[in-house]
């Protein structure tokens, strides 16, 4: 029976996590608990619940840090800083209704811990480039913190980097601390209609090279861009590449001005103001393509050098009977397939098409059996994998945080 162990404040969390120290007993740390079906089922028989560390604790918007409860709601920080003009600019997605659970549900601790980012992550990077500062109690029960309210260089080791995308498995967060940014004033997209996935990487990797700040760059085939919820996007009857700027107001029309001029080549060219560039960008982020009703398919998330999304995804979308749309510039494949096309999640398939460019693929969406089959995380060389246990092993010697959710017996 699994027993449900939810602390109400750090202290708590120190007590749990001593006596299964103690008592040598697992346990699997969720905050919300929104991503709970992305890595590997976590065998525990019981579960350290931190949705109850919840709160804005420290919030200097002169000074742009905020620091809150790991389990404070995604939602409540966006609000919070929405009344300041203010924003998290890797803008953590949310992957709710993409893997069949409630929108909405993310935490700031879940976000961090999976080192999440959405379409600005060619701009500004991802979580951990945010991540100023921790309290965690590690897997040997003992209270630690890193980093501290302010970005500068300190003396030792930047642990915010190493928590940042350990899934839970190194410490039970206890408070997170944050660098926000200013919201931009305007927000336009360039759209280029009517491009093939290798048009649309050069439309983008063409509006990266110039000096126009783009922020945000993605490409969706025929196929998904008719479902999105933008007109004008639904309405193209082809395929679609975006192309987000933003700023200050007249610096947006200049830049945006200029785009549209550089870019006609391309395609036929549109223009996304901001509540449309809001929609379309929030689908791309939250991969809301592969997240509509009765869409069971298995999904994946590939990281490639952008020069080489679109060759990639051609080849996948051939072989797997597949769907693929690309973002970060061509830099990140979202790829959906029927689970009969390939019973073993294509795991081999996967990873064999992007060796050659030397990019990694994770499993998001899978039934349970297939996610505890197949490795769900990029498996690492010999060299990194000895390097991560001896890192597990110093945090969590034995082996009660969350062990085997992104490596058997880790």
């Amino acid at each position: 029976m699994n027993t449900i162990i939810k602390p109400d404040n750090a202290a708590q969390v120190l007590d749990a996590v001593a006596w299964a120290v103690v008592a040598e007993t697992p346990l699997e740390v969720v905050g919300g608990g929104s991503k709970r079906a992305i890595g590997r089922p976590v065998n525990a028989g019981h579960t350290l619940d931190l949705s109850a560390l919840t709160g804005i604790t420290l919030y200097e918007a002169e000074e742009l840090v905020l620091s809150a409860g790991p389990g404070t709601p995604l939602a409540n920080i966006h609000a919070a800083l929405a009344e300041q003009r203010q924003e998290l600019a890797f803008e953590p997605p949310d992957y709710g209704s993409l893997l069949n659970g409630e929108p909405g549900a993310g935490t700031i601790g879940g976000a961090v811990s999976a080192n999440l980012a959405g379409p600005r992550r060619l701009k500004v990077g991802a979580a951990r480039d945010h991540f100023l500062g921790f309290d965690a109690v590690s897997g040997r029960g003992e209270a630690f913190k890193s980093g501290g309210r302010v970005v500068k260089n300190v003396t030792g080791y930047d642990l915010s980097k190493v928590m940042a995308g350990s899934w839970g498995t190194l410490g039970a967060l206890t408070s997170v601390t944050l660098k926000v940014l200013p919201m931009a004033e305007k927000v336009r997209t360039i759209l280029v209609l009517g491009c093939d996935a290798a048009t649309g990487v050069a439309a983008m990797t063409k509006a990266l090279q110039m000096p126009y700040e783009v922020s945000g760059a993605a490409w969706l085939p025929d196929s998904l861009a008719k479902i999105s919820n933008v007109s004008y996007v639904r309405g193209a009857g082809a395929a679609v590449a975006g192309i987000r700027v933003e700023g200050p107001g007249p610096s947006v029309e200049y830049r945006c001005a200029k785009l549209r001029e550089q870019l006609a080549t391309f395609g036929e060219i549109e223009e996304l103001h901001g509540h449309n560039s809001g929609t379309f960008w929030r689908e791309v982020r939250d991969v809301t393509p592969f997240a509509q009703p009765g869409d069971d398919r298995i999904v994946w998330k590939i990281s490639v050098p952008p020069q080489n999304g679109a060759t990639a995804a051609a080849a996948l979308t051939e072989m797997l009977q597949s769907e693929a749309y690309l973002d970060w510039a061509g830099g990140l494949i979202w790829l959906a397939f029927p689970v009969e096309n390939a019973t073993d999640g294509a795991h081999e398939v996967v990873r064999d098409v992007i060796a050659a460019c030397g990019g990694h693929a994770t499993l998001i969406r899978a039934n349970v059996a297939l996610r505890a089959k197949v490795p769900v995380f990029q498996p690492q060389a010999a060299g990194v994998q000895a390097l991560s246990r001896r890192l597990k092993e110093s945090f969590d010697p034995l082996g009660v945080l969350n062990v085997g959710r992104m490596t058997v017996g880790m």
